[in-house]
């Protein structure tokens, strides 16, 4: 039996707070008897990627900015569960705790925004895109060695302000978190994975537990989707057979269409000049072992100093 009230770990931004809610609005709806007044409680914490904006994640340290702080709660008792996004994760989880749920997924595509309109390939030479992303970066290079790029860090609304105000031409955001805040309104186009492929597991929420919970472990269980699972483990088990992090433009997209599942993969130079592709099929079971041969034919192409940051 779960002791109430049951605690919900998040950061403070407004996207991380949406899902949090969302994770909030689904238990009550799968146990009705949260709904109580104090049942269930939102725990907001800051973490060291929130408190750091004067430069990358790859500057800062990598993966992990984003959950450390979530994951000390986890482990001291100030929350029951922790939500991710889960292109934030690192692939190695500490032990003793383990994510046990992932909500369905939202529309993996970046979106693109641009003060003059239309997509990527109508900006004119030497346009400023604003990002703070490699993967990003690195896919905007490849398409358009003639732009410039801007490193841009912040929240949806602060990237967006910082367009209007005309310190960049054009940003790149995911579209999920837009979806999930409302703002969809002001993008000028979404870029279909061709052009720009997604992060690994972009779109996809996940529940953090200690192990040995299995109290929570109950209650978030009906909240799991099982083709969610499927594509983010394909794409995570890809991510840890490079060893890769921020440091590294990886970009991966996992469909799952029936049984079947179809796996591409991008690997690229920050300039975006060098790229190193794979691609796998295979049933749903199969999800681990596709993404992690995946991950080992590219690691196999890539020059030995290819990850050195």
């Amino acid at each position: 039996m779960t002791t109430l009230p049951l605690r919900i770990g998040t950061r403070g931004s407004p996207l991380a707070l949406a899902q949090a809610h969302e994770t909030r609005d689904r238990l009550i709806a799968a146990h009705p008897h949260l709904a109580a007044p104090g049942a269930i409680e939102i725990v907001v914490l800051k973490t060291t990627g929130d408190r750091i904006l004067d430069r990358t994640l790859a500057e800062a340290g990598g993966k992990g900015l984003f959950t450390k702080e979530l994951e000390e709660a986890l482990f001291d008792g100030r929350a029951d569960l922790a939500v991710h996004s889960m292109k934030d994760v690192p692939t190695q989880l500490p032990d003793g705790l383990e994510i046990a749920s992932f909500l369905p997924r939202e529309d993996p595509r970046d979106a693109f925004f641009s003060r003059s309109g239309g997509g990527l390939a109508d900006l004119p030479a030497g346009a400023v895109v604003g990002t703070a992303g490699l993967r990003r970066q690195a896919q905007v290079l490849e398409l358009r060695p003639d732009l410039t790029i801007f490193p841009l860090r912040g929240n949806v609304q602060t990237r967006l302000s910082k367009l209007d105000a005309g310190e960049v031409d054009a940003t790149l955001l995911a579209l999920a978190g837009l979806r999930r805040l409302g703002l969809t309104g002001r993008i000028t186009a979404v870029l279909e994975p061709e052009t720009m492929l997604p992060a690994v597991a972009q779109g996809a929420i996940g529940i953090e537990i200690r192990s040995a919970d299995d109290a929570t472990r109950a209650l978030i269980a009906p909240l799991n989707c099982p083709e969610t699972a499927t594509r983010v483990t394909a794409e995570r088990s890809l991510l840890a057979a490079l060893d890769g992090s921020c440091r590294t433009p990886i970009a991966a997209l996992a469909l799952l269409d029936g049984d079947a599942l179809h796996l591409r993969v991008k690997v690229l130079s920050n300039d975006g000049q060098r790229v190193f592709r794979a691609e796998r099929r295979g049933s749903a079971a199969e999800a681990a072992a596709l993404g992690a041969d995946a991950g080992a034919e590219i690691k196999a192409q890539l020059p030995p100093d290819f990850f050195t940051p």
